[in-house]
């Protein structure tokens, strides 16, 4: 069965085609962001002498003022850090207000609009975390941009724009969100229109001395006052209690040579190295065909995965074990390739979580060496819908992350506890070199769209920006099969879909829902970025 998707999004107007400029080169440094305000930010703080750390702090903060249906500061960060030659993950996902219980919200994923939807937020734990302790610039010039930004305004797009019309009427039923982010609070701004976000701004000046202002100041004392009056759960002791975020150890796999390295559970890095290393036992010049063959396999292979993580869901603070055998080594390679041989490929009654996610990435590299992938998301699009009364920011719906019934699930929504996620921010690495960093928005899909583009580069042979073009697809383990509109893809799939009894979602080419790969990396004599053409970014370097 076939369904068409009327409602799917793309932020390219039908018959265009993909302008370009989203590639680019420089001698010194490369940033790539889903904003080009942003991606100026990190360009501007490289040449002040800022490392890779600064700039990509400062264009996630950026992002945070010129994307906020994506991120904001009420959100979460994940990021992967390549410093001096070591490795790391900086965990920045929020927790359960101690006001917590499943018993609050119903059924599974009610929490999602009001400010009852919220947790304690991690985003600006995790950057000023990061910039403190790896970036080589003071704090104040690293927020700067972002200031600057959110006074002078950006201009709104055309993504913005439909965006907005989606969920203008949710926006409008919080009324706070509505008042912030809709033209006079009642209808969406227009395509070109200035959006200049004042109270943002005096927010961020706020936390530009010291990023923990925001959790102990009177930013926290704002927050508490907000929430009380609108029965949201976060209280300033949630806030006082966060401290600094999780510092935790890479996991990598090998994939034709190239060591992949990425972020373990609570994100889907371990989904995404068990893809690649069932892909690996295949020759790369089977899968660059893309045929009726090697893409059904590609599919089963991620499908597979995914399952099999869902099914074995893992909080490294309880278990820690994210490197062992079962995840995605050869155990559990073994595992998928039985099942794909045996031909066990049938849908699976697992729900891997709603479809309205929104998330940004931003990837950075620098002539030292240094390395920085950053996801961070306020989870639905626009969030909670609700905004911070005095403060201009919308807060993040993670609530609807957590397990509401399995006391015994390791994301059961309980206080402190962190959410469940879907991030994979990922270097690869050349020569023990970094050579790329590489990521994606677009929750259960993040992995298979960071998979498809890795595939294509080091198995099709494909230069970056190709690599990013491609035709997308994604397989749940429910077997709803979502089709980029494209010609070659769609009649290699739809057998595919037939025979295994999926459904397949037709999705606009280009789709919004597909993912957004924002990828740098270090050339020989260059460095090189593209940006996505599903989303409003661009790339360059200083």
């Amino acid at each position: 069965m076939i369904k068409i998707n009327k409602d799917d999004i793309t932020r390219i107007p039908p018959d265009n085609i993909p302008a370009a400029q989203n590639t680019s080169i420089s001698k010194n440094a490369m940033v790539s962001t889903a904003f080009p305000d942003a991606t100026a930010a990190g360009m501007h703080v490289l040449r002040r002498g800022g490392n890779a750390v600064d700039a990509a702090c400062a264009a996630a903060l950026c992002l945070c003022v010129c994307e906020p249906q994506a991120s904001g500061i009420f959100g979460q960060s994940v990021a992967i850090i390549h410093v001096n030659g070591n490795t790391v993950s900086v965990d920045g996902s929020g927790r359960a207000p101690a006001l917590a219980r499943p018993s609050l919200f119903g059924v599974p994923h009610s929490g999602e609009m009001g400010h009852m939807a919220t947790t304690v937020p991690g985003t600006v734990s995790a950057l000023g975390y990061m910039q403190k302790r790896y970036g080589n610039l003071e704090w104040p010039d690293v927020m700067a941009p972002a200031i600057r930004v959110a006074q002078k305004g950006y201009r709104i797009t055309r993504l913005q724009h439909i965006l907005q019309r989606r969920y203008a009427a949710d926006l409008m039923q919080t009324g706070s969100g509505a008042r912030y982010f809709l033209k006079d609070g009642t209808v969406p701004y227009d395509m070109g229109d200035l959006f200049v976000q004042e109270e943002l701004a005096g927010t961020l000046e706020c936390i530009s001395a010291d990023y923990r202002l925001f959790y102990t100041g009177v930013v926290a004392d704002q927050i508490d006052t907000d929430m009380r009056n609108n029965g949201g759960l976060v209280r300033r002791t949630d806030l006082e209690k966060f401290g600094d975020p999780i510092v935790r150890d890479c996991i990598d796999t090998t994939y034709r040579g190239i060591r992949v390295s990425t972020v373990g559970a609570p994100g889907s890095g371990p989904t995404l190295l068990l893809s690649l290393n069932v892909l690996n036992t295949v020759p790369s010049k089977f899968l660059a065909k893309r045929d009726g063959k090697s893409l059904p396999y590609m599919a089963d292979a991620m499908r597979l995965s995914q399952e099999y993580h869902v099914q074995r869901p893992n909080h490294t603070d309880l278990y820690r074990d994210d490197t062992s055998d079962m995840h995605f080594g050869p155990g559990a390679t073994r595992v998928i390739l039985g099942r794909m041989s045996q031909d066990i490929c049938g849908k699976a009654n697992l729900n891997v979580r709603p479809n309205s996610e929104d998330t940004t990435h931003l990837s950075v590299i620098d002539g030292e060496g240094n390395a920085v992938g950053i996801t961070q998301s306020i989870e639905t699009v626009y969030g909670s819908r609700a905004a911070a009364e005095n403060m201009g920011f919308l807060y993040n719906s993670y609530i609807s992350t957590y397990e509401m019934s399995d006391a015994s699930h390791p994301f059961y929504l309980k206080p402190g506890n962190i959410p469940w996620s879907s991030v994979c921010p990922s270097i690869l690495f050349r020569d023990e070199s970094p050579w790329m960093v590489v990521g994606s928005p677009g929750s259960s899909r993040i992995f298979s769209t960071v998979c498809q583009f890795i595939s294509g580069m080091l198995d099709g042979g494909l230069p970056m920006n190709q690599a990013m073009e491609q035709a997308r697809f994604y397989c749940s383990p429910a077997g709803k099969l979502h089709l980029e509109r494209d010609d070659r893809l769609c009649s290699v799939m739809e057998p595919y879909a037939d025979k295994r009894k999926y459904e397949i979602v037709m999705r606009n080419r280009y789709s919004f829902y597909m993912g957004a790969i924002h990828a740098v990396a270090s050339c020989d004599e260059h460095f090189e970025g593209i940006a996505e053409v599903r989303r409003d970014g661009n790339a360059g370097g200083p």
